[in-house]
């Protein structure tokens, strides 16, 4: 999944762009509907824990992506209950 790619590119040189966040997860719920940022939040909260554990030093770079899909899947959630 190219998503996850893009997400552990940005942990590794610790920096990402806030619209890059937005159009990854975009991408990705594109590609593999929202069971995709689902899957895409749970790889984060595994691997948050293995880098804290680890303590490296992006973690809570990590720790902005897995608060990204999470809010991004309530917002879609929303916004399907309001149709």
């Amino acid at each position: 999944m190219r998503a996850l790619d893009i997400i552990a590119e940005s942990i590794r040189v610790g920096y990402v762009h806030p619209t890059t966040v937005l159009n990854t997860l975009i991408e990705a719920e594109n590609e593999g509907g929202l069971g995709a940022v689902r899957r895409i939040e749970r790889h984060l909260s595994l691997g948050l824990r293995a880098l804290r554990d680890r303590q490296h030093p992006h973690s809570s770079l990590a720790q902005t992506w897995l608060g990204s899909a999470r809010a991004y899947l309530i917002t879609q959630a929303e916004r399907r209950q309001a149709v």
